[in-house]
């Protein structure tokens, strides 16, 4: 996505480094991560809240109508959204609102697959984006397809990514590029100013359920969840961020992505070593729990950046696993082979093909 399409005059934009955003993916969804050029942003008038230093944190929901029921109860309940619609590229259907500290959050549901040929959706699919809320029902991905087909749209047109690096590596039976998968994104940490209001947000309007308590150097830490993971976001307080050593420009703490394993998270550690990241334990043990073996890198904005491989699963009576049996050990104390957990490869499956 150029945004220096945007510009009013060329000027506007010039020597602010590559105006392109960058839609990225690890399975099949058209994007999990977005790389946006802040600097050209900022000039577009577009900048965030201080401290923000993401353009939005996306949840899934089910249905087209969560979406559609999601906008009225915000509405009918006072609390402002930003937009609602559907955008291009994505094809998503969502809306979005800010929490208390400026974070932007999107809900969306039916984001485009990316198929076994790898081609995104052309850009002559994109005219059915909407910039407001959508009347339901609308039609549906097979229809729109069949509908550019009868159109003469040549659906192989979009984008199609080739990796640069040689499939060297034998990775669980697959050839890939890279000694390991990601097979899953999330959690995400913030800090946050008032505890007390983002919990409030994200409890009582976004409809997180609340797992567990941390403390750290007296800093109260608390992790909440989604589904049956530990937790799918953790809030920090603001104070606690110097004391970690993060960036005092950002109050987006960490970025979770999870590998398929644990022998591929030890081949990712000597991987990244290999080509000059070092990662290692960035976060104290106390501030992931239900993730036993974490390693952190910290990418050029400052964000940290979490590679784990299991994470603890809440079963039906809605308690994690009590602290004393639990495996959690620095990168420096790391086993050869790990003690199976009850939940080990338990949770969400990624389901699509690694390669």
């Amino acid at each position: 996505m150029d945004y220096s399409n945007r510009a009013k005059i060329p000027e506007q934009v010039a020597g602010l480094g590559d105006p392109n955003g960058y839609f990225t993916r690890y399975g099949t969804d058209h994007h999990s991560m977005v790389l946006f050029p802040k600097r050209v942003r900022d000039a577009l008038g577009r900048a965030e809240a201080p401290g923000v230093t993401v353009n939005q944190i996306t949840w899934q929901v089910g249905s087209m109508s969560e979406v559609n029921n999601a906008i009225k109860w915000f509405d009918a309940n006072g609390i402002k959204q930003q937009r609602s619609g559907r955008d291009m590229p994505g094809s998503n259907w969502h809306t979005y609102l800010l929490d208390p500290d400026g974070q932007s959050n999107e809900l969306y549901y039916g984001i485009e697959q990316i198929g076994w040929n790898g081609h995104s959706k052309p850009r002559s699919m994109y005219d059915r984006a909407f910039d407001k809320p959508p009347q339901l029902p609308q039609i549906s991905e097979f229809e729109e397809v069949e509908r550019a087909r009868a159109a003469g749209i040549d659906l192989t047109s979009g984008y199609r990514h080739v990796d640069e690096l040689p499939p060297s590596y034998d990775v669980d039976g697959i050839s890939l590029p890279r000694p390991f998968k990601i097979v899953r994104l999330g959690p995400v940490y913030l800090f946050t100013e008032d505890m007390a209001a983002a919990e409030t947000f994200y409890l009582d309007r976004m409809g997180f359920t609340f797992t567990e308590e941390a403390a750290w150097q007296g800093h109260r830490c608390r992790f909440f969840r989604c589904n049956t993971e530990h937790h799918s976001l953790a809030l920090l307080p603001l104070a606690a961020r110097r004391a970690l050593g993060l960036s005092e420009h950002s109050k987006f703490a960490v970025l979770g992505l999870q590998l398929a394993n644990f022998r591929q998270l030890k081949e990712a550690v000597r991987f990244l070593a290999d080509n000059g990241y070092q990662a290692g334990d960035a976060l104290p043990l106390e501030l992931h729990p239900g993730i036993d073996h974490a390693a952190y890198l910290r990418d050029p904005d400052g964000h940290l950046i979490q590679l784990y491989c299991a994470m603890e699963q809440i079963g039906w009576d809605g308690k994690p696993r009590p602290k004393e049996l639990r495996q959690a050990k620095s990168i420096s104390e790391w086993p050869e082979n790990l003690d199976a957990n009850s939940d080990a490869y338990a949770g969400e499956p990624f389901l699509g093909p690694w390669g």
